[in-house]
């Protein structure tokens, strides 16, 4: 294969640890400021909607948007900049979200706004893609397992803090007000990490025909891709419509906010549970999050709630969520090694992917069948997680016909 990858044994030559974590860091903030962009229509989907007199399904495009166009930009930002110090394209993209956010919030007609969820879609999918193995070149070798596990937690706490403090300044100050905030978050991260972040090189160029052959040559990668699809489907298909499906729930509108923080909170903790576990129980982690998440849909579907038991299914849900980012990117690590970066771009190319068809296809069943459909939607998709890595693992023992013989 041409193409290094950010994971090859000889990528990271002694990297100092100290500046490496505090690059590390900042490559994590950068994670929270683009995951807190690309969700926080979630925590507002209503107000947004009667603020721009469109229907919550119409409003879900700015979920579906950024989710489609990252989906295209991860793997053609990562081979368009394959030659690219990785430092000055994370930095670029991190100050398009900024930018982007703050164009939001001043946008006059939802035009506008979509526009600027479509540049929002590039960034999350060429930074996530380049971040997911950037720690194995930030880091020393016996801290990228734990590295890894910190950018991650960016998603989630980009859940726990992000899109409820969102929803709460956009309860309070209106949701221009909140989207300006996160537009300052992103101009915050460039500066860090144009100050801590050491140059990071590419090695050798990673060209379109690397990801389908890396696709084609590593079975658990195919896998990893499908349990990502229907894992990440699922759960947005459902969570779009959060909002919606607690108020039509009984939930009061006031305590949205709060029950969406209990969601992050037990996110983080789902994050770094996983990050404990993948390293020597990955395949039972996997199956363990599509029946959680399974669970927890139906759990809401089947009946009205109040504050206390949303808040008890939504700790499940969280905690089956939070874990989904580091476990399904170890998976796609492991399973291709010597080809993280086409590997990562492929996944986060059907993370995205996934983000936009569950918000799409939950838009159209809300605006059909109301909130409460899109649960049992997404919870058909989640259920499917577990037989699927169970065949995958009886066929693991096979002899994979896709893949070369080893030398």
């Amino acid at each position: 294969m041409t193409a290094i990858d950010a994971g090859s044994p000889d990528a990271a030559q002694d990297p100092s640890p100290v500046r490496g974590w505090l690059a590390i860091l900042a490559v994590t903030l950068g994670i929270f400021a683009l995951m807190t962009s690309e969700l926080l229509p979630v925590g507002l989907l209503t107000p947004i909607g009667a603020a721009l007199d469109l229907s919550e399904g119409t409003t879900a495009l700015m979920v579906t948007v950024p989710g489609l166009v990252a989906a295209v930009a991860a793997p053609l930002v990562t081979v368009a900049t394959a030659r690219i110090d990785r430092r000055l394209v994370l930095a670029l993209l991190i100050g398009i979200v900024g930018a982007a956010n703050l164009a939001s919030a001043l946008a006059t007609g939802f035009a506008v706004v979509l526009l600027a969820r479509f540049l929002i879609g590039i960034s999350v999918g060429g930074f996530w893609s380049l971040a997911g193995g950037i720690a194995l070149r930030l880091v020393p070798e016996r801290h990228v397992a734990r590295a890894t596990a910190v950018v991650f937690g960016g998603v989630e706490t980009a859940s726990v803090l992000g899109v409820p403090a969102g929803t709460l300044t956009g309860d309070l100050a209106g949701w221009r007000t909140a989207f300006a905030a996160v537009g300052v978050l992103g101009l915050i991260s460039l500066a860090c990490m144009v100050i801590v972040m050491p140059k990071v090189a590419p090695q050798r160029t990673l060209t379109f025909a690397d990801l389908p052959r890396v696709l084609r040559t590593h079975r658990a990668l195919r896998t990893g891709i499908a349990m990502t699809f229907l894992a990440v489907t699922g759960h947005f298909t459902a969570y779009t419509f959060l909002r919606p499906i607690l108020l039509d729930g009984g939930v009061p509108d006031g305590m949205i906010s709060v029950l969406l923080l209990v969601f992050g909170v037990a996110g983080i903790c789902g994050n770094f549970l996983a990050g404990a576990l993948v390293t020597t129980r990955l395949r039972q982690t996997v199956c363990g999050i599509g029946l959680l998440l399974t669970a927890a849909m139906v759990a809401v579907a089947i009946g009205s709630h109040d504050v206390w038991s949303a808040a008890a299914i939504l700790v499940v849900w969280g905690l089956a969520y939070g874990a989904v980012p580091v476990t399904f990117q170890t998976w796609i690590l492991d399973a291709a090694p010597t080809a993280t970066e086409a590997a990562s771009s492929l996944y986060v190319s059907t993370f995205n992917l996934s983000i936009a068809l569950g918000a799409f296809a939950g838009g159209l069943a809300v605006d059909a069948a109301g909130p409460v459909s899109v649960l049992w939607i997404g919870g058909v998709l989640t259920v499917l997680v577990p037989p699927l890595i169970m065949i995958a693992r009886r066929r693991s023992a096979r002899p994979d016909p896709c893949r070369p013989p080893s030398t």
